[in-house]
């Protein structure tokens, strides 16, 4: 931990003549896009095997009409056409599972008074008017929603709500084209998996989930939170722009 601490110090030095009193909060940006860098080959890795995934479905499609009565033996088959394909259906986990040991040293960087037995001296950093420590409760307990402390949050939530309505757009389209490929109009009367019509309805809105982060945790680990999705936003515009039900501004990005 004394190690990290160094880290982000060394790099709000640096910065400090840039950013003034917000260099510790720029030294985290600029941290989370070097954690954002050393797992982009894991989101390429994945975006090729959601393209091969893809390129299953046709096949996908003939297993639920072969085992359409019996969902075990369909949930066997296509875990062996997995394997004989060599595509695994976590692939897409990884990223986000490889950047949980970031944010988990910022949130407790930033949630302790002392490190190695001394005062924790990153609480006194800011981002503008926002100590890095404090959370939305302490911004509106120090002036309200509008008040300084208060705005620094409100631009986060817009930027949140912002990208967490891309990816909710891009989530719909997404599974509406998987689902019109994988499931011949013919077998919809057919048995599904359990659970499944609940797990499709709430997967495109967990990207709201972070609003609910970006509020608990203390500012510099939702900093990070919002750099990273931002940029996973961006990133898989571009990875994904020629995939079934990519938006728009995806395909655009792709000339």
């Amino acid at each position: 931990m004394s190690l990290f601490a160094g880290l982000v110090e060394g790099l709000a030095e640096l910065l400090q003549p840039l950013f003034q009193a917000s260099a510790a909060a720029a030294a985290i940006v600029l941290f989370t896009a070097f954690v954002r860098l050393l797992v982009h080959p894991l989101s390429r890795a994945s975006a090729r095997g959601q393209r091969a995934r893809a390129k299953l479905q046709p096949q996908i499609a003939e297993l639920r009409k072969k085992h359409k009565k019996n969902p075990e033996k369909l949930q066997k088959a296509v875990l062996e056409l997995h394997t004989k394909e060599k595509v695994s259906p976590l692939s897409g986990c990884l990223p986000s599972f490889f950047q949980l040991p970031a944010f988990f040293l910022l949130y407790h960087l930033f949630s302790n008074s002392t490190i190695g037995g001394e005062a924790n001296s990153l609480l006194s950093h800011k981002l503008f008017a926002a100590p890095l420590g404090d959370r939305w409760a302490d911004a509106l307990g120090a002036g309200g929603m509008f008040g300084a402390e208060g705005l620094v949050y409100v631009a986060l939530f817009v930027i949140v709500t912002v990208v967490a309505t891309f990816n909710y757009r891009r989530t719909k389209r997404q599974m509406a084209v998987a689902a019109a490929s994988a499931v011949p109009a013919a077998d919809t009367d057919g048995p599904q998996v359990p659970g499944m019509g609940a797990i499709t309805k709430f997967m495109p809105l967990m990207s709201f989930m972070t609003l609910f982060t970006v509020a608990v945790v203390p500012l510099a680990a939702a900093l990070y939170v919002v750099t990273s999705t931002t940029w996973s936003a961006v990133e898989r515009a571009v990875l994904y722009r020629d995939m079934p039900g990519a938006s728009p501004l995806a395909a655009a990005t792709g000339g």
